[in-house]
C-alpha cells in the first residue's frame, strides 16, 4: 500500500473470524464493526448468545420488560471488554421534534449505513415501556483494537470482511450466522477449512 493512499474503513461491515481463529470469544464468531478508523476499531459480537435471558437482564436493572416481541430473545456476548455493561445495537429512532434528527437516547453512536448503538440506560427504558426501537440487539461487553491493531490481524488472515448486512443479524438464527455472513462473501464453512487442501 502507498504511503498517499487512503486508509480502509471497516464501519458498517461484519468480521468473520477464520478457522485459525482459535481465541476462545472469537472463534467462529462474527463481528459487527460500530466504529473504525486510524485510531482503532469497536464492534459487537453478533452471534454469541450469553448464558442469559434479556427479561434476566432488564430483572437485574429493575425493570419489566414490556416487549412481547422481545421476551424470547438472549443477551449477547458483545467482546471482552467492559462485559458487565450493555450496549444496545439498534434501528435509529429519531424524535420528530429534536433539530437535525439526533438520536433520542442520551448516549448514542450513529453508525454510518444505517443502525446506532446506545450505552445509556434510557433505551432500555423505553423497551421496558413497550416502546423503543423495533429491532434491537442487547450484549454485555465489546470487542475493541487499539491503533493498527485489526490492521495487523487482517494481514495475519484472522478476519474475513465483507459489508454487513442488517438481516443477519436481526432475522437470522443464531446458529446460522455464521454461515450466513460467509455466504455474503459466495463461500461456505469448508472453503476455508485448515484441512482444505491436504492429501
Amino acid at each position: 500500500m502507498s504511503g498517499d493512499s487512503a486508509p480502509f474503513n471497516l464501519t458498517n461491515h461484519f468480521l468473520i473470524a477464520m478457522p485459525g481463529l482459535d481465541d476462545e470469544m472469537f472463534s467462529k464468531s462474527v463481528v459487527f464493526v460500530c466504529e473504525h478508523s486510524t485510531r482503532g476499531a469497536l464492534g459487537l459480537v453478533i452471534n454469541k448468545p450469553a448464558d442469559m435471558p434479556l427479561t434476566a437482564l432488564f430483572d437485574k436493572i429493575d425493570l419489566p420488560l414490556q416487549r412481547t416481541d422481545l421476551l424470547a430473545d438472549t443477551v449477547f456476548q458483545g467482546g471482552p471488554v467492559q462485559t458487565e455493561r450493555g450496549f444496545v445495537l439498534h434501528e435509529p429512532v429519531i424524535a420528530a421534534t429534536q433539530e437535525g434528527g439526533e438520536s433520542l437516547y442520551a448516549s448514542t453512536m450513529t453508525i454510518p449505513g444505517g443502525l446506532e448503538m446506545t450505552t445509556s440506560r434510557d433505551v432500555l427504558e423505553a423497551l421496558s415501556m413497550g416502546s423503543g426501537p423495533k429491532r434491537v440487539l442487547v450484549t454485555l461487553g465489546y470487542a475493541a483494537w487499539g491503533e493498527g491493531q485489526l490492521e495487523t490481524e487482517l494481514g495475519e488472515n484472522s478476519w474475513l470482511t465483507t459489508p454487513a448486512d442488517q438481516t443477519i443479524i436481526f432475522d437470522t438464527p443464531v446458529e446460522q450466522r455464521y454461515d450466513r455472513a460467509l455466504g455474503l462473501l459466495g463461500l461456505q464453512a469448508w472453503m476455508i477449512s485448515p484441512q482444505v487442501g491436504h492429501a
